[in-house]
């Protein structure tokens, strides 16, 4: 039986019985009587070793696979008397299909993120990276059928918009007016200001209020100056919206779909763990293990705020009813208090956009955070706000004009019913699922202050 790691390195199986790997190149170790190369085609972390016997009529072109260089290999695969891996392929012949400047950056060393970055498009051939992007890949694929098994539309949302999802005004400019142009809005190529989009919710809830269950994923921008490790200009989103879904069905299925994710994660990348576990964060499985099996508390923000203060920890911003927790208050319930998810619902009036349902206290809204252990907030929704006349009087409360948004309010008008959704940050769960640090490192090429290269 071939060992599931390094099935996906052989390409073919020959009628005689032999075998033919393909890949890169990542060392190459010569001895008296033959030579021992490591290939790997990134499908898995573990290479392929390749016995290559020096009295090969092939043998002349040894010198000349340099690490990095991509070769095909031809032979028998055996059980390997070493310990280090249970197969390896006895070369035939081999050939080399591109060979490796000897200048080739990636080297059998340790290479930094930092560094990485700078090489954005050699990076995913690290066991690193390659690991990242597996579970990247894998994670999108559970994020659409966790979806799809609960009867939900995939529904895409516009990239560029005219709408302000959030009224925050951190967004990105369209435009094809020359630099400097003093010309009216009119004139430019949509004939009104238009912008990435910061949020497919909007245009989300459309659908809901006419199919039910959908859900959106896909890039999403936001033209915040920040260059923290949580943050990037472009990220991608997963945002579902349900018509007659209030704000406890809203938790009930953020909470499924945060451990429906971890326990594909467990069951499909079960050696990229172990690869994060050992050289990331030795506190990931258990970390995330334990978020899978314990239930999530719920606790409002009132009572979350009162936990905070009677604590008696001194945290670096102060905590005080209506102010925004922090990632250190999230992570001190989540961590230190519960010792277990939580969601935080019912959120300050005055924290939240104009979409969110307001509660009968007149000083809250049926929003919610879920947080969880190692991260803090993973995801964020609410009960949107079905009432006509409260939804226009909240709009005009944050500055916007509702004749701006009559779209949006006209789906109060004929048939409104109450409906919630939520925002999962893609990039922000993978940061939590491989214990890697710094957003720029879980997404293919990362665009933030500065930098917006390849």
């Amino acid at each position: 039986m071939i060992s599931p790691d390094i099935r996906n390195l052989l390409a073919r199986t020959s009628p005689e019985g032999g075998v033919t790997a393909q890949g890169w190149v990542r060392t190459r170790r010569d001895s008296k009587a033959c030579t021992f190369i490591e290939i790997n085609d990134g499908s898995c972390l573990r290479g392929l070793q390749v016995v290559a016997d020096n009295s090969l009529s092939c043998a002349g072109l040894y010198p000349k696979i340099l690490t990095g260089a991509s070769i095909r290999v031809m032979g028998d695969l055996v059980a390997s008397p070493g310990g280090k891996q249970a197969f390896e392929l006895l070369a035939k012949d081999l050939e080399i299909i591109g060979e490796a400047d000897p200048a080739y950056p990636l080297q059998k060393k340790g290479h930094t993120t930092e560094f990485l970055r700078e090489i954005a498009h050699l990076r995913p051939r690290t066991n690193l990276l390659g690991s990242v992007f597996r579970v990247r890949s894998r994670m999108a694929h559970a994020v659409n059928t966790f979806f799809q098994e609960r009867g939900f539309f995939y529904i895409h949302t516009p990239i560029i918009t005219s709408s302000d999802c959030e009224g925050a005004g951190e967004m990105f400019r369209v435009t094809t007016l020359p630099q400097g142009s003093t010309a009216k809005p009119e004139a430019d190529f949509f004939g009104k200001p238009a912008y990435l989009t910061v949020s497919g919710q909007l245009q989300g809830e459309v659908f809901a209020c006419a199919m039910g269950k959908i859900y959106t994923f896909g890039p999403t921008f936001r033209a915040e100056n920040s260059n923290t490790a949580r943050h990037a200009a472009e990220f991608w989103m997963i945002e579902p919206e349900m018509a007659f879904y209030d704000l406890e069905a809203d938790m009930t299925l953020a909470e499924e779909h945060i451990k429906y994710l971890l326990r594909v994660l467990f069951e499909t990348c079960g050696e990229e763990l172990e690869f994060f576990n050992k050289f990331v964060d030795k506190e990931l499985i258990a970390r995330l293990q334990h978020t899978l099996d314990s239930p999530f508390q719920r606790v409002t923000y009132t009572e979350a705020v009162d936990l905070l203060l009677k604590s008696g920890r001194k945290f670096e911003y102060p905590v005080e009813w209506g102010q925004n927790l922090q990632s250190e208050h999230e992570r001190f319930l989540a961590e230190e208090h519960f010792k277990s998810p939580v969601t935080v619902y019912n959120y300050p009036r005055s924290l939240k956009p104009f979409y969110m349902r307001q509660n009968d206290d007149g000083r809250t809204v049926a929003a919610m955070d879920v947080l969880v252990p190692g991260i803090g907030e993973i995801i964020g929704g609410s009960q949107r706000e079905e009432r006509l006349e409260l939804l226009e009087a909240a709009m005009i409360a944050q500055g916007l004009n509702p004749e701006t948004y009559r779209w949006y309010s006209d789906l109060r008008r004929y048939g409104t019913v109450p409906h919630s959704g939520y925002g999962l940050g893609f990039e922000r769960f993978l940061m939590f699922a491989t214990g890697v640090g710094n957003i720029r490192d879980v997404i293919p090429f990362a665009r933030t202050p500065g930098h917006a290269d390849f």
